[in-house]
């Protein structure tokens, strides 16, 4: 099947329709840059910052000629800043995706009673892939509308299209993110199932059929089988995948040298998903220990080359009910692993097993097990990879955390958004941690515009410091008035320059492509990009990002920088998950000292709310809080010996993902 660069994608549903991105003034960006890195600076790094920003946008300097470039080239591109984005988000990005890059979601915990119950929640899984897949190949899917701030307004579709199409392709320099193209007589559709670190094939249509979900269960059951009686050990050859991208690239090249790897490699790289069958990790069931399963595998010893990490979709299910998904991000944005695993979940409930009803495939042939020549090169570039997955597994430092004091409602009622509150949140939680402000990213949906993906909210506001100065420094005197009109303030500044993002006038890609248009232009680069602020401006030690769902599931990812931290949160009425990562190499970061530092800023800003808005007693609520939780959690324990088959929880449905998300790679998460 013919593959072509992601690059030449074409808007449609509602692309065709939507306006072309728009391009910032120089001078607006230019003011902007410098008011948000003002508080983020020494004052001798700012007053050099500010006259190399004075001399970059100086009438008739370098500033106007890229700008000038940037113009010619929005009149001739879909999206100016789409190919330009891409290659600095994702595809020159040398680390491994795991931790790295590779977000995942992480459903309720299933209670598989015996190994047959993990292959049928397997079939069932697969069957409602294909109903998506079908909605998707019709191009049937609901177009979006924009919701949270200017709601109404249609969005791009076109990341949805690429979820069972794309494939990351490693090279030694850039990874090329391509495509499979359709055609008239499509080759018949199949899945990779990995199983204890073998690949098979599992054709999900033959004789012109889709198997039903008996016949899937059959040819899981199969392939188990199979996987087990294999005699001879098996190469682990998906622990290449978890590498980093050079590396990848390079044991690549030596794969290919083989026709029967090169088969094998074909294989995979066009199927439409992953289904992981995944062995009992033996690890306790936590939130944090499941989310940590989700995106490493658990290293070489457990699950860790069970993966194939350049496919968008991998679908993992394990023997002990440690189930999710794990996203390559380059294709798409958070919002369509979301939508996509909702429906999946959903369809599960709303969808009883069909096991016996459907007619099946009178004769299934075989399920395929994908073989591989290893060379004795081969066995070392896989022993170096294993031993990278270890140090990356051993380094991660995971803490997922909910939060049951209160929810979204609680926020709603200070007349408040919830997004801009909680990273204010977030902002406090890391002054009580290291007594600085930090750059950080949560990311603006750009699908209001054609080939829309996203921008960055800074977060780190000055107003965001003030407020968490006044309540930090004993030194200030604050009254509880000031510092609630200061939260006011920090949560305004915040919504502003969501509205300014979302429509396409923040600073980072406008930046963004003005290096990469002097970089064509082969200029010896700017000053600007030089400057430490710059450098300090693109290092996000606080990675963010919302994700709301309305099933029981979560979202979490790694840190971005060595110091920093990954923080997904899941707001809910009640109660918000927060997945919060960081590297246990670093000694200045801790994971369960930033969820502390982050419960007491959570608590801190309820009582000012309560003191100043003449709600209850904090002292009393958060008690009752307590109470309930407790009640909860007993109830929960007396009902965890009567499991249903799929466990998922599902909430009326509601606004589903908010504008706000955040970038992957040297920058933040989806």
């Amino acid at each position: 099947m013919p593959i072509r660069n992601q690059e030449s994608f074409k808007d449609s549903a509602s692309g065709d329709a939507l306006p072309k991105l728009p391009l910032p003034s120089l001078s607006e960006t230019l003011d902007t840059y410098l008011r948000c890195m003002k508080h983020l600076l020494t004052e001798e790094q700012f007053n050099k910052t500010q006259n190399i920003v004075k001399q970059f946008g100086a009438p008739g300097g370098v500033g106007e000629l890229l700008q000038s470039k940037l113009v010619e080239r929005r009149e001739k591109k879909a999206n100016w800043v789409y190919d330009y984005w891409l290659n600095d988000m994702y595809l020159n990005n040398r680390l491994a995706l795991p931790v790295n890059s590779s977000p995942a979601m992480v459903f309720p915990q299933q209670n598989f009673k015996a190994p047959i119950d993990s292959l049928r929640f397997a079939a069932h899984l697969i069957s409602g892939v294909l109903e998506y897949k079908t909605l998707l190949d019709a191009r049937a899917l609901p177009v979006d509308y924009a919701r949270g701030q200017l709601s109404g307004k249609p969005l791009c579709m076109e990341q949805y299209y690429r979820l069972f199409t794309s494939y990351r392709l490693p090279g030694p320099d850039r990874d090329t993110l391509v495509a499979q193209e359709s055609s008239v007589m499509p080759e018949p559709e199949h899945i990779i199932v990995a199983c204890k670190n073998q690949f098979f094939v599992l054709d999900v249509v033959i004789n012109f059929r889709r198997l039903n979900e008996k016949d899937l269960l059959t040819q899981l059951e199969r392939i188990s089988k199979m996987a087990s009686s294999e005699d001879e050990p098996v190469p682990p050859i998906g622990l290449l995948t978890s590498d980093g991208r050079t590396e990848w690239a390079e044991a690549r090249s030596v794969l290919m040298r083989e026709s029967t790897n090169r088969d094998s490699l074909d294989m995979i790289e066009r199927c439409l998903c992953l289904v992981c069958l995944d062995d009992a990790s033996g690890s306790e069931q936590s939130d944090t220990t499941r989310a940590a399963m989700m995106l490493h595998g658990g290293g070489p010893s457990k699950n860790g080359g069970n993966r194939w990490y350049d496919k968008p979709m991998q679908f993992i299910v394990g023997a002990d009910g440690c189930c999710g998904v794990v996203c390559e991000h380059s294709p798409f944005e958070g919002i369509v692993l979301v939508q996509c695993s909702e429906y999946l979940l959903k369809y599960m409930i709303g969808s009883p097993s069909k096991l016996v009803r459907a007619a099946s495939v009178s004769e299934l042939p075989a399920p395929r097990r994908l073989r591989w020549k290893c060379s004795p090169e081969m066995q070392k570039l896989l022993t170096s990879s294993a031993d990278e997955l270890h140090r990356l597994v051993k380094n991660l430092d995971m803490n997922v955390h909910t939060f049951s004091d209160y929810g979204k409602e609680f926020i709603k009622k200070q007349k408040m958004s919830p997004d801009a509150y909680i990273q204010v949140a977030l902002q406090l939680a890391y002054y009580r941690c290291h007594g600085r402000a930090v750059s950080t990213y949560e990311s603006a949906s750009m699908r209001r515009f054609q080939q829309g993906r996203v921008d960055n909210i800074r977060s780190a506001t000055p107003e965001a410091l003030a407020f968490v100065r006044a309540m930090t420094d004993r030194k200030l005197t604050s009254r509880e008035m000031e510092k609630m009109e200061l939260l006011r303030c920090a949560i305004n500044v915040q919504t502003k320059y969501t509205v300014m993002a979302i429509t396409g006038m923040a600073i980072d890609n406008h930046l963004l492509g003005l290096r990469e248009a002097a970089r064509e232009m082969k200029m010896e680069k700017p000053e600007i990009f030089k400057d430490d602020a710059y450098l300090i401006s693109n290092h996000f030690i606080l990675s963010t990002s919302q994700v709301p769902t309305t099933v029981e599931m979560f979202c979490c990812y790694g840190p971005v920088v060595p110091d920093g931290y990954g923080a997904c949160y899941n707001p809910q009425s009640d109660h918000i998950i927060f997945s919060v990562s960081s590297f246990h190499e670093n000694p200045q970061t801790c994971s369960v000292k930033f969820v502390k530092c982050l419960v007491q800023g959570l608590q801190d800003m309820m009582d000012l709310c309560n003191r100043c808005n003449g709600g209850p007693d904090p002292a009393e609520q958060r008690r009752n809080n307590q109470t309930t939780e407790t009640k909860g959690k007993t109830s929960q324990d007396s009902t965890k010996s009567q499991p249903t088959n799929p466990q998922v929880l599902v909430k009326s449905p509601e606004p589903s993902f908010t504008e706000a998300r955040t970038r992957t790679s040297a920058k933040g998460k989806f």
